[in-house]
Parts: structure tokens; sequence; C-alpha cells
């Protein structure tokens, strides 16, 4: 960005800054550009989203505030319009459409959107509502109770993936987002399908990915925890989702064997499994395919190399610890 007073280009500078929302005071890494010669700092709109988005997920992980995705996808499964969510929960027309757009919910509608998550509360709910007429009611009590079947039949599978990338709530270990075992089953798939990488490459493109996406936005795309070991970052029970997605015949791994004795496990995609794009923003697609580029011609050893400059690594290597997203601000090979 130049400079509005003398047209020279302004360095991008991060410092750490407190600031308020809702009588709550939350440290982030405030991004701004700095004139040299007068001083003066300024910021875009992107940056502006970058900084007032930290201030705002950590709200909504203090207090358990679901974020727009969830509130989005909680009111897409019962397939029904925005305004007519507002109207089961006793919200204004407009609040869950606003609330999807991420205006921020009180504490109170919070509970009451989450509550309506379990499609048994939410069947409550409906029969609660005294606006709606009888025929709409049976339709929309009728679409929830499948979920629920669904639910009960499907536990196994469900239990699995949970087990696999974990039930936690979002946070910033999860780049505030709840794990997504589609999302990041595609990630594996696309650069399966791009790259037909290593195992170990394969850990760095999805790490670089996530950790990019959130650099941009404040949010990863597959919620997907990673922790720094020996040969950089890696994603949490990576080995058992890896043998998971082969097994389901979603990828295929082969084993290589190196003149060295080692052996190297490389995964390639299938025919008949194409990647799903449709679950993708176009931010996120745009994401993906900038890690592919980087990376196309980097060898399994230098990109572990690559990854060992990160910080994200260094300071959290010692005890193999998870890794904060919020390191995705201090990335320094994408």
């Amino acid at each position: 960005m130049k400079s509005p007073i003398t047209g020279k280009e302004m360095k991008l500078t991060k410092e750490r800054r407190s600031m308020d929302f809702r009588k709550e005071t939350f440290e982030i890494v405030f991004h701004y550009y700095k004139c040299e010669d007068s001083g003066e700092q300024f910021t875009t709109t992107a940056i502006d989203e970058v900084n007032m988005n930290q201030v705002y997920n950590q709200y909504r992980d203090k207090f358990n505030i679901p974020f727009p995705d969830e509130i989005i996808g909680i009111r897409e499964k019962y397939e029904l319009p925005a305004a007519r969510m507002s109207e089961i929960l006793g919200f204004g027309v407009n609040s869950y459409r606003q609330y999807e757009a991420g205006e921020m919910p009180s504490v109170a509608n919070a509970k009451l959107i989450q509550l309506v998550n379990n499609p048994k509360r939410f069947i409550d709910m409906v029969e609660l509502c005294g606006t709606i007429d009888e025929k709409l009611k049976t339709k929309y009590i009728q679409k929830a109770q499948l979920l629920a079947d669904e639910k009960e039949r499907n536990v196994f599978d469900l239990n699995l993936k949970e087990y696999l990338l974990g039930n936690h709530l979002a946070d910033i270990y999860s780049g505030y987002r709840n794990p997504n075992f589609e999302k990041f089953t595609e990630m594996v798939v696309y650069f399966s399908d791009k790259l037909s990488p290593f195992k170990t490459k394969m850990n760095k493109l999805l790490f670089y990915a996530d950790f990019l996406m959130f650099k941009q936005s404040c949010f990863s795309i597959s919620g997907v925890r990673y922790k720094a070991i020996d040969m950089g970052p890696v994603p949490n029970n990576f080995q058992s989702i890896f043998e998971y997605l082969a097994n389901k015949n979603i990828i295929d791994i082969y084993t290589t064997e190196f003149p060295n004795g080692y052996a190297g496990e490389q995964f390639k995609s299938r025919n008949e499994r194409t990647f799903n794009a449709g679950i993708f923003t176009e931010n996120e697609l745009n994401t993906l395919e900038k890690i592919a580029n980087v990376f196309k011609e980097t060898s399994t050893s230098d990109i572990i190399k690559l990854s060992h400059l990160e910080e994200a690594w260094k300071n959290n290597e010692k005890g193999k610890k998870v890794i904060s997203y919020e390191y995705a601000f201090e990335l320094i090979q994408v």
C-alpha cells in the first residue's frame, strides 16, 4: 500500500494491542501500514476485518457464542429460511439473517441457537411457536425427526469422526472453526490429485493451507488442530485419519522403498473419487490453489526444512505442543 501522504510504499506492521468490545478487553495482533516519513498509520478494509475478527472470535470463544458458519449450518439442516428461524426462536424478523452475516448475538440468543442444534429441542421450539400454522409445523417437525433418527443410525460413524478429529469447540487452536471432517477429507483429496505428495509433505501442505487461510481471514479451513513434532507441523491424529480415508477408498496410499532403507507413503487420487469443490468458499479454494502452486516443486525434505523456520514450529516443537493459529500471522513461507 502506498502512503496517501508521500506516495511511497508502506510496510505492513504488526504489534500487540488491546481492544475493547462489549465491556470486555482483548489482546490482538493489530495490523496496520505505517508511513515512515509522517508516522501516520493506515489500514485497508481487509486489514480492518482481520483486526476486528480477532476481537470477535475471542469474544465468541469466551462466551460460547456460535460462529456464523455454525449459525448457517443449524438453519440449513432444517431447510427453512432465516426469517422463519427467527420466528421459531422468538427473535426479530431479520435477526437470524444478521447473525449469519456476522452480527454478534446476545449471550441469551446464542444459547437458544445452540439449543436448537439438537433436533429434539428444535421440535420443542416449533411446538411452542404460536405464529406458525399447523401444516408448516408438521413439515418442520417431520424434518427434524428424520435428522434425529439419522443421527442415531449413524452414531458409530459420527463417533469415529469425532475421535479422529476431536469434538472440541471452535477456539484459537482450531482456527475458530469446529472440526469439519468433510472439508479436511477434500483437502487431502485435492493435494493428492494435484501433487501426489508423500505423507510428510501432505502434512505440511495441510498445515500451510489452514494457517494461510487464518492469516488472511482469522478462520481456518478445516478446524483441525496441528501439533509440532520432529518432522514439522502435523494434524492431530493424522495417521489414523489417513488410514481411514484409504480404507474408505477415498484416496490411495502406496508404499515406496528408497535405497537408503527408508520407506515412504505416497498419496494418489482415485479416478472415481473426484475433488468436491462445492463445499469450499472461493477464498478457501484460492488458498488451496496457492499452496499447491507454491510447494509444487518442493521436495519432502525441503518442505520439512522450510517448516522448521516457522515460529509455529520453533516455539512448540520442544513439548510437541498443539500450535495456536495466532502463529499464522508470523508465517514466512506464504
